[in-house]
């Protein structure tokens, strides 16, 4: 990666900004020195020079005949230390976190819009409910409640002697046991709660920089108004109301826009998401607790409503079964209430019963402890715990809302969809699916290991079977089915593959005519690398396929549980005894499954802490799925967009303010991303200064299909609209980065260059003596193509304007800093 090419030969001051991408790189690799300073930032984030550019600022007339290099470095806010590994845990949150943003653009129905995130919200907190359940099925209902109470399995692990049922100990009473065992649970909603506000603290309470060139601003009465395609427009914006610009508009611009495009992700209050993430961290803590609180009390007051002389316990448990409801109640409302704000920078704080929300229920759960400890002679458990239907509540519950968002998700893309929009407008619904069964796996996996574990004694001396919910079991089973489901379309794509690297064998040898000779291993390398580069857009299909098929197969488990109430083993037995092998052998495999599935993310994690490339592995999942702030889930991993964006965002500013000069940001992959959004931030003034350099881009092959209320073309023309100038730089061969597919129109030249070739030679030449390598989605800036799109670019940017002394001044500059090119 070298940026030291050949550099435009007017035009003055000039900066190019690179941002890398996905999996992180060093400010040494990006900037081809090793001797690199950091000039701003911190260890989290930072911008850096080579040592000898430290002082260009000072003296501009060494830059008069090259751009000076500077490289944002942000790997650390997503793949820094090895305790980040630990987020993997968190995947279901950042799935279910993605949905809220894959919802079809909104032509004046915000009502519709506001139902969406109230669902995807609801799935979100659904899933809080869950993985507190299942922390709540291990210890309480596997381990206090059943092994405990059986003297093979408490006498085998010594660590449970003191809650052994045959000891007679003080804490030997169920309720005792499990007032013990809920600690576990609650401290895995503290460790959650700790987590997001820990994060919080370092993301979203970190307020963007506004008001530096407040004086630069246009004046003005007007405030912005969202319009039905989701874009903002504002005659004139209030002082200080957005990241910071340069000058004012004049009215000579060679690119008139009448009405100043404003996306949503320029909006002022879009990467700042302090006030929501605390009132969903708080409604979502506040359901932790009170799911265990409802594990509890449910099993007490069964006992007590059953038992004579306990009408006073029946009594006070019917209160705190009325009080979890109630609290219940005020979660869910504080979850449906309200969204997001991004309209302006909301520095509000949440009202009192919001904050206070989660120590209520953690008091609620103390009392409900209090009650389930009490004295309560001749009380034994036996069996499963009561209250175990609850996951199968929490299945349909799930099911409904997936449905219902898949309604309203078909009602907002009705009016137009773009065929290029994924699953047609169904994205989010079936993303939010995946989140529930992931979810799903990862806390039946852990409730299946757990009682395997806890059931060998048993199974031995032939006492009571301890075992998960039926449910579970059933879940367990159909997994065996989704994955054959699987194989038809993943066989189909194969084959595909295979065909579109022998069809495009001819267009290899024709875009390397010049070649003399034809070498048929070599035109394959090149023609199954742009076949397989082609499957990601495939990735729609296979999300679909595998998210029907969940919902159907989930249904089924429910159905099968309820109406058998036994595990498919055993449901079958008096069946065609093919179909009760079959239900045994998917019921054992399912099992080991989905234990070995939950192991392996575990071991996963652990690889990650302690090996640094498989740390990097896992980041590169987080610099996809966290770019998105956290409009659903408090608990899902940080969105690091909400520090890099105003970074970038302050920088571009602070430049062109300072020096008056021309500005590139160059991205690659994830960075074109990022420097997309940053440039959305910037006023006007800002804009007619800065060039947009895009390679390797998911912008519109990603972002613009799943998130067409953002990416889609819509906002992409608009980008192009706005800023001065942009090209795009993509290959056949790469899986993630492509065209972004936005044309000519008002003067402006099409955004896509044409498609680099890669390899660049496809022999050997006299300039390439050594066979060149297939990059993929690597080293963009090693093709001769980069550097000419990148002086052109710099090119067509008006001259620097004189440095500017006074920091105050605000006289019109006279020119809105665009050039005809």
């Amino acid at each position: 990666m070298s940026p030291a090419t050949p550099a435009p030969e007017s035009g003055g001051a000039a900066l190019e900004l690179l941002v890398h991408g996905v999996g992180g790189a060093t400010p040494q690799d990006m900037l081809d020195d090793p001797r690199t300073v950091r000039i701003t930032g911190d260890r989290t984030a930072a911008m850096h020079r080579r040592a000898e550019d430290i002082d260009a600022e000072a003296h501009p007339e060494r830059y008069a005949a090259r751009p000076v290099p500077e490289a944002y470095v942000w790997s650390n806010l997503t793949s820094g230390d090895g305790a980040r590994a630990l987020w993997l845990l968190l995947l279901p949150f950042m799935v279910a976190n993605l949905a809220h943003w894959m919802r079809p653009p909104s032509r004046g129905r915000q009502e519709l819009v506001r139902l969406y995130g109230v669902l995807v919200r609801l799935v979100a907190l659904t899933l809080t409910v869950l993985l507190t359940a299942a922390a709540c099925e291990v210890a309480l209902d596997l381990t206090a409640w059943q092994c405990a109470g059986t003297a093979a399995c408490a006498d085998t692990y010594s660590w449970l002697g003191f809650l052994s049922a045959d000891r007679g100990g003080w804490w030997s009473l169920p309720g005792r046991r499990l007032a013990v065992a809920a600690l576990v649970p609650a401290a895995l909603v503290g460790l959650l709660w700790y987590l997001s506000n820990r994060t919080w603290s370092a993301y979203e309470a970190q307020r963007p920089p506004t008001g530096y060139d407040a004086p630069m601003e246009p004046t003005g009465t007007a405030t912005a108004e969202t319009q039905p395609t989701g874009i903002v427009t504002a005659e004139s914006q209030p002082t200080g109301a957005n990241m910071p610009g340069t000058a004012t508009p004049a009215a000579a611009d060679p690119f008139p826009d009448p009405v100043e495009q404003r996306p949503a992700l320029g909006r002022p209050g879009f990467w700042y998401g302090r006030r929501l993430v605390a009132r969903l961290r708080a409604a979502h803590t506040a359901a932790g607790f009170l799911t265990v609180s409802a594990a509890l009390v449910t099993a007490t007051a069964r006992h007590d409503a059953t038992t004579p002389g306990a009408e006073a316990g029946a009594v006070i448990g019917l209160l705190l079964r009325a009080a979890v409801v109630a609290l219940s109640v005020l979660v869910v409302w504080v979850v449906c209430r309200r969204g997001r704000s991004e309209r302006r920078l909301d520095l509000r704080v949440e009202r009192a019963f919001v904050s206070w929300l989660p120590a209520v229920s953690l008091a609620l759960l103390a009392l409900t402890a209090l009650y389930a400890g009490w004295y309560r002679p001749g009380w034994t458990s036996a069996g499963a715990l009561p209250g175990d239907a609850v996951f199968g509540a929490l299945t349909l519950v799930q099911g409904a809302l997936v449905v219902a968002l898949g309604v309203v998700a078909l009602l907002l893309q009705r009016p137009g969809r773009h065929p290029r929009t994924a699953l047609r407008g169904l994205g989010g619904p079936a993303v939010a699916m995946l989140a529930c069964a992931l979810a799903g796996v990862m806390s039946g996996g852990v409730a299946q290991r757990v009682a395997d574990w806890l059931d060998g004694p048993g199974a031995a001396h032939g006492g009571p079977r301890i075992g998960p919910p039926v449910l579970l079991s059933w879940q367990a089973s159909v997994i065996p089915v989704l994955l054959l489901l699987l194989l038809a379309p993943a066989a189909l794509l194969a084959v595909r593959t295979v065909l579109t690297a022998r069809r495009l064998r001819a267009t290899v040898e024709a875009d390397y005519d010049s070649a003399d000779e034809r070498d048929p291993v070599r035109t394959g390398q090149i023609a199954s690398g742009r076949a397989r580069a082609a499957l990601t857009d495939s990735a729609p299909v296979l999300v679909g396929v595998v998210s029907g098929a969940t919902l159907f197969l989930g249904a089924v488990s429910v159905a099968g549980a309820w109406a058998s109430g036994n595990v498919p083993g055993q449901a079958f037995d008096g069946a065609h005894p093919a179909v009760a092998s079959l239900a045994s052998a998917t019921q054992a495999l399912g099992s080991w499954m989905i234990g070995f599935g939950f192991l392996l993310f575990v071991t996963w994690g652990r690889r990650a802490y302690r090996d640094a490339s498989a740390r990097r592995t896992i980041g590169i999942l987080w610099d996809v799925g966290t770019f998105w702030p956290r409009a659903a889930h408090p608990f899902a991993p940080p969105c690091y967009a909400e520090r890099a964006v105003p970074d970038l965002t302050w920088r571009m500013s602070s430049w062109t303010r300072s020096t008056g000069g021309r500005l590139v940001i160059s991205g690659h992959s994830q960075g074109s991303v990022l420097a997309a959004a940053a440039v959305w931030q910037l006023p006007p003034a800002t804009r007619g200064r800065v060039a947009l350099l895009t390679y390797g881009s998911p912008l519109e092959r990603l972002y613009g299909r799943w998130f067409p209320a953002y990416f889609g073309p819509e906002a992409l023309r608009a980008l192009h609209r706005t800023v001065h100038c942009w090209n795009n730089l993509y290959r056949a061969t790469d899986p993630i980065g492509g065209p972004v597919r936005v044309p000519a129109e008002d003067g402006r030249p099409a955004v896509d260059a044409a498609v680099l070739l890669d390899p660049v030679a496809y022999g050997r030449t006299r300039r390439h003596p050594l066979p060149e390598p297939i990059l993929g989605h690597s080293d963009y800036q090693a093709d001769p193509a980069f550097a000419l799109r990148r002086t052109a670019l710099l090119d067509q940017l008006l001259p620097a304007l004189p440095r500017q002394r006074d920091p105050n001044e605000t006289a019109d500059q006279g020119s809105s800093g665009r050039s005809s090119g």
